[in-house]
């Protein structure tokens, strides 16, 4: 009989699906006792409830978008002593979601379950939790919670990832590793893989190719200015900026999902005076050769956009985040010396100067992005899971 595998991830930003399909890509070409693994991503909290889905991952969105501060206030509450790790499956909604949980796992059976979003794994612990200590939650049901496994999605920590029952952590890089195990996680337990992403990104076609279908000059200097995929940042600011600065680069801007967004800045670059070629586009799936065409990107550090930058081997400016992991995403980047931060002082416009005029600046960027890429990660995760599904036959 095949081995069954979940991954339990949702749809709060675009990292959390994309790491768990990259997972199920690479975890599907095992083979145990003969058989393929068997892999089934689950968007967690559809499978709770479906207007629970819309109010935290629309909600998560709008927040993005119209009132980050906000976002980060509630993020740094849930980070305080009132809410420390181990701490979130004591409440209501976490024991609605363990419920729910528990009918998948008696449904499905899983010998092994992977986490990229939090909620899911806090529910799963509680069960895991619940059923050691023969609660009534497990009351005439015989049925037991497999190894764990979480993998985080931004290279800092939250409470919310840290459960005693978790039994593997993924992490983006050592320094994470470290956060984990000064709060208290057993470092045998963290495996520094990185944050996965699916093969095909890896590969990606000519830079002359890419920027010829877009209307632009391989030889010219390119920009990419974008933030996430709901369009969130001062996209609009800072597009304005760019124009106004006298030296000589070409820019594409990527607006995302937000449509009205992307109207806006084709109507205002109509108006606007400037001397720049300009390539505006909205949501796409070729984000490997774009990202592999550019020499500077201008964006907002999520987990997902971090990583694909650093895999790409392409410098960060970043002048706009969310507070919170975003934030904390960007503290990674500068103390790797892979992305530059904006300041008042050191605005956007003082920052790619320096680097236009002075191509070594760049150059430097990219050695310590070297230094840091993991380009196994899915591989690796993979292995893993397989070494434990095959421990837990012997």
């Amino acid at each position: 009989m095949s081995k069954k595998v979940l991954i339990m991830s949702a749809s709060t930003g675009g990292g959390h699906n994309r790491a768990a399909r990259a997972i199920k890509e690479e975890l599907t070409q095992k083979v145990i006792d003969g058989e393929t693994i068997e892999c089934e991503i689950i968007d967690s909290l559809k499978l709770v409830n479906t207007t629970m889905d819309k109010i935290i991952s629309t909600g998560y969105e709008k927040s993005a978008i119209y009132t980050p501060k906000a976002y980060g206030k509630v993020y740094r509450m849930s980070e305080s002593n009132l809410a420390s790790k181990n701490e979130f499956k004591d409440n209501v909604l976490t024991s609605f979601m363990a419920r729910k949980f528990k009918k998948l796992v008696l449904d499905k059976q899983p010998d092994l379950i992977v986490g990229t979003h939090p909620f899911p794994m806090i529910a799963l612990s509680t069960l895991k939790k619940a059923y050691n200590q023969e609660d009534t939650l497990f009351k005439n049901n015989n049925v037991s919670i497999p190894p764990l496994i979480t993998v985080l999605t931004d290279y800092t920590t939250h409470p919310t990832w840290i459960q005693n029952e978790i039994d593997y952590y993924i992490v983006g890089h050592e320094y994470v590793k470290e956060l984990l195990v000064s709060e208290g996680v057993s470092p045998n337990k963290v495996k520094p893989f990185g944050i996965p992403v699916e093969k095909s990104f890896l590969h990606n076609r000519d830079r002359d190719v890419v920027l010829s279908e877009l209307g632009l000059d391989s030889d010219k200097l390119t920009v990419l200015l974008m933030g996430g995929s709901f369009g969130a940042g001062n996209i609009k600011e800072t597009l304005t900026e760019l124009l106004d600065i006298d030296r000589d680069f070409q820019i594409i801007v990527i607006t995302g999902k937000n449509i009205s967004l992307k109207e806006k800045l084709e109507k205002n670059l109509n108006i606007y005076p400037h001397n720049k070629n300009v390539c505006v586009l909205g949501y796409t799936n070729n984000m490997n050769d774009i990202l592999a065409s550019i020499d500077v990107l201008i964006t907002k550090p999520g987990g997902l956009t971090t990583t694909e930058a650093l895999l790409k081997d392409v410098p960060m400016i970043v002048p706009y985040y969310i507070p919170g992991q975003e934030e904390e995403n960007l503290d990674f980047l500068c103390n790797c010396g892979s992305a530059l931060r904006t300041t008042k002082k050191y605005s956007l416009s003082v920052l790619l100067k320096v680097l236009i005029d002075d191509p070594s600046r760049l150059d430097l960027l990219k050695e310590n992005i070297k230094s840091i890429c993991k380009f196994n990660s899915s591989q690796n995760i993979a292995n893993l899971i397989e070494d434990n599904l095959i421990k837990n036959i012997k």
